[in-house]
Parts: C-alpha cells; structure tokens; sequence
C-alpha cells in the first residue's frame, strides 16, 4: 500500500501526464491489458508437452490478434 500511496502523491504532484511518462506506467498498463485478454482466452493450458504448450500458446495469440485486428478502425480519405 506505501508504494500505490507514493505513486499517486507523485502522479498527483506532477499532473498524470508526465508521471506516466516518467514512471513507464503506460508501457506496463498495456502489457497489463494485453495479459487479461490471453487469460480471458483460458487460465490453464490443456497441453502437457512443453512443445504442445507453446503451440497452444501460439494459437492464442493468433486468435487474439484477429480480434485486435478486427476492432482497429480503416481510415478511408473522403472527398
């Protein structure tokens, strides 16, 4: 608890911007992210084989990536 009181006085004394950008809290925040969406795909591995494992693993994060992909929008130039 010390160290979230200390990170949010000093987010608090430097404005939420440069905090983040100083901390490296964004990088972080999104690995954070990306790390609950691989679990939401399943918390265990069915795969007993480290090889067989990696390969689900892999076949997570291409399923992921589709929905990623999916969900980033097309700019299109208009006129």
């Amino acid at each position: 608890a010390a160290a979230r009181n200390e990170a949010l006085r000093a987010a608090k004394y430097l404005g939420r911007a440069p905090w983040r950008r100083g901390s490296g809290y964004h990088p972080r925040s999104r690995v954070e992210t990306k790390m609950h969406c691989v679990k939401l795909l399943g918390q265990r591995l069915m795969a007993r084989d480290f090889d067989r494992q990696v390969a689900e693993l892999q076949v997570r994060i291409v399923v992921l990536n589709g929905y990623t992909a999916l969900g980033i929008p097309v700019t299109e130039a208009v006129g």
